[in-house]
């Protein structure tokens, strides 16, 4: 066998027979759906939080020098106000869509991803400790 029919195998079970990452997550989704709606509900929660907190939690990240120089050269932590809250959503962005970064849309799009990520994470480690 290849490596690609040792891929298929792995994601969707042997032939003839369901399995594979796919089924199995499938199957507990089937067997479990209430636990898989809370899962679900606290992760779009918390993307949804963080969403909205996003230029608070750069204005923190980038106010506590974790982020470095802002696209002008001046170090985010000198800044303040609306300057340290863009500069550092830029910065988790990738940097400022002039120089060729995200800019400030990817930034909250980062934050809010993360959060989500955590909420998804620590929701489905509660859900799989407690059934």
């Amino acid at each position: 066998m290849g490596f690609w029919s040792d891929m298929d195998e792995l994601v969707f079970g042997p032939p003839g027979v369901a399995g594979g990452l796919f089924g199995d997550a499938i199957d507990a989704i089937c067997e479990n759906p209430l636990t898989t709606i809370g899962v679900v509900a606290a992760t779009v929660a918390t993307g949804g939080i963080a969403f909205v907190a996003a230029p608070a939690i750069a204005t923190a990240v980038g106010g506590a020098g974790l982020l470095g120089a802002a696209s002008t050269g001046t170090a985010i932590s000198t800044l303040s106000g609306a300057a340290l809250t863009n500069a550092s959503l830029a910065a988790l962005g990738g940097g400022a869509v002039a120089a060729g970064g995200g800019g400030i849309a990817a930034g909250t799009a980062v934050v809010a991803g993360t959060g989500a990520l955590t909420g998804a994470a620590v929701s489905g480690g509660v859900a799989a400790a407690t059934s």
